[in-house]
C-alpha cells in the first residue's frame, strides 16, 4: 500500500484547508463586549426607566387613581363655577334691591338709605365670594390639565389643595350633622371623598413614579 493513496486507511489523514480569518468589523462600528448583543450604528440605545416601589417599571400611562382624581378636579370646577355664577347673580339682585332703596331715600336718616348702604356693602362681600369661586375652578382645572405633562410642582399643590379642600369638606359635613338634614350632610360627604382621592392618587407610589417619570 502506497501512503499516497487517498484512500489507505493507514495513511496520514488529510489535509484541511485552512479556517478563514474572522471578518474585520465594519469601519465605525463600535465592538460590543463579549455577551452583550450587537446594537444599531448610529442610533443610541433608551435607557431603560427604573423601577418604584411597588412596581417594577416606571408607568407609561396615567394610573387609574390619578385619573379618577383628574376627573373629580373636573367635577369640582364645574361646581364652582356654577356657585360662582350664582354669586354674581346674587351681588347683581342685592345692588338692584340697595340702588331701588336708594331711590326711595329722602335724607341720610332715612331707612331706605341706612338700607341701601348696607346693600351695597353685602353687594361687594357677595362679589368677593364669587370672585374666590371662580378663581378656584381655575385652579382646579389647570391642576387637572397639568396632570398629563405636570411635574413635581403640579403634585405638590394638588395634596395641599385636595388637603385643604378636605378640611373644609369635613367642617361642613360637621355642621351638616348637627342639623340633621340629609341634604347638608350629601354635599359634604361627596366632597370630603373627592378631596381624599385627589389628595391621595399623587402621593401613593404609582402616583409618585407618574410626576417624577423621565419627559424626553
Amino acid at each position: 500500500m502506497s501512503f499516497g493513496d487517498p484512500n489507505n486507511p493507514y495513511g496520514p489523514p488529510p489535509q484541511q484547508p485552512p479556517a478563514a480569518p474572522p471578518a474585520a468589523p465594519g469601519y465605525g462600528y463600535p465592538q460590543a463586549p463579549p455577551g452583550v448583543p450587537p446594537q444599531g450604528y448610529g442610533y443610541p440605545q433608551q435607557p431603560a426607566y427604573p423601577g418604584y416601589p411597588g412596581g417594577n417599571m416606571m408607568p407609561q400611562t396615567m394610573p387609574g387613581l390619578l385619573m379618577t382624581a383628574r376627573v373629580f378636579l373636573f367635577i369640582i370646577s364645574a361646581v364652582q363655577i356654577l356657585g360662582a355664577l350664582a354669586w354674581f347673580y346674587v351681588a347683581a339682585f342685592v345692588s338692584d334691591v340697595g340702588d331701588a332703596a336708594d331711590r326711595y331715600s329722602t335724607s341720610s336718616d332715612d331707612p331706605f338709605n341706612t338700607f341701601s348702604d348696607g346693600a351695597g356693602t353685602a353687594s361687594g362681600l357677595i362679589v368677593l365670594f364669587a370672585l374666590i369661586a371662580a378663581g378656584l375652578a381655575a385652579l382646579s382645572i389647570t391642576l387637572g390639565v397639568k396632570f398629563g405633562k405636570g411635574g413635581q410642582g403640579v403634585r405638590i399643590t394638588t395634596v395641599i389643595y385636595g388637603a385643604l379642600g378636605g378640611i373644609i369638606g369635613l367642617l361642613m359635613l360637621f355642621a351638616g350633622l348637627d342639623s340633621g338634614l340629609a341634604s347638608a350632610i350629601l354635599f359634604p360627604l361627596l366632597w370630603v371623598v373627592f378631596a381624599a382621592i385627589i389628595t391621595a392618587a399623587p402621593v401613593v407610589p404609582s402616583g409618585t413614579a407618574w410626576f417624577a417619570r423621565p419627559r424626553y
